[in-house]
């Protein structure tokens, strides 16, 4: 209950991002360099210049309204992160139920392109996508930040799929046996028939759990290639990437890479409590 709060309270800030950032008045990529020190770059005053009008603090050298780039950043993280889980669970169902119902050649041959894709590593993936796509102007239409987001999402859910895909699948395995499955066939159900109606409302629990555990995984993965530059690129604001500028100030600034950090810390927590949670709820022998 308590990570499924404090989920809540971030996905309504991530919802109402740009009305809590207009009243907040400060734009997150709104540079501001008069609140930083000419020299060194470090912001002008106490803890990072902490005010009244900037609460928690500026960014070093250019001078952008910490607290307004955590909003912009959850909004960021929460919509990749879902897009992503998305993506996974639509491929991971579809190719697990279609394998683990009809069995034979395809369930072989899907088996095979999961343990094909575990093997290739994401990171390799995106730095060769990364290195491809750069060499030409525009990708099915997307250029600039939306083909970077769009990579950010493929890479994220293509990426994950296969998990999902081997866990419905062994589901699916058992249930088509099952005896309520050969009373749907013998009463002249077609396939696509069983499949929607007598598997998929037994499958709802597996994929809940998945979803709210794999969240956090995809948010994590989104501030880890944003951090590399691979991702989300400025102005976008993005927790991994505040975490990219900060490693150069830690030891004058130590509050810059301490603030989005901690959002992802508490972030990435709170879905695994929630995640947790929903387990021992849906499965009540796996606490046993």
């Amino acid at each position: 209950m308590a990570g499924g709060c404090v989920l809540l309270l971030i996905a309504l800030i991530a919802a109402f991002a740009s009305p809590l950032i207009h009243w907040y008045g400060h734009e997150p990529s709104t540079f501001n360099s008069t609140l930083t020190s000419f020299d060194t770059g470090v912001p002008i005053g106490r803890f990072g210049g902490i005010s009244t009008r900037h609460w928690l603090g500026v960014e070093p050298v250019n001078g952008r309204d910490i607290l307004a780039r955590l909003i912009a950043g959850s909004r960021t993280s929460l919509v990749i992160a879902g897009l992503a889980t998305l993506v996974s669970l639509l491929l991971g169902t579809v190719t697990a139920v279609l394998a683990g119902y009809y069995g034979g050649v395809l369930d072989a041959v899907m088996v095979f392109f999961y343990d094909m894709l575990l093997t290739v590593p994401s990171l390799l993936l995106a730095l060769a996508l990364v290195t491809f796509l750069s060499q030409s102007p525009s990708v099915f239409g997307l250029s600039g930040e939306n083909l970077s987001l769009a990579l950010v999402i493929f890479l994220l859910g293509f990426g994950g799929f296969p998990y999902l895909g081997r866990l419905i699948r062994g589901q699916v395995l058992s249930l088509r046996e099952k005896e309520f499955i050969e009373a749907a066939r013998s009463l002249g159900a077609s396939d696509l028939r069983i499949m929607a109606r007598e598997l998929m409302p037994n499958l709802i629990g597996p994929l809940v759990v998945w979803t709210s555990l794999t969240l956090p995984i995809n948010v994590l993965g989104e501030s880890a290639f944003a951090y590399l530059g691979i991702g989300v690129r400025p102005p976008t604001a993005s927790w991994g990437g505040m975490l990219s500028e900060a490693q150069d100030y830690y030891m004058a600034d130590p509050l810059y890479l301490l603030l989005p950090g901690t959002a992802l810390f508490v972030t990435v927590l709170a879905f695994n409590l929630f995640g947790d949670g929903l387990r021992d709820a849906l499965d009540p022998k796996s606490s046993q």
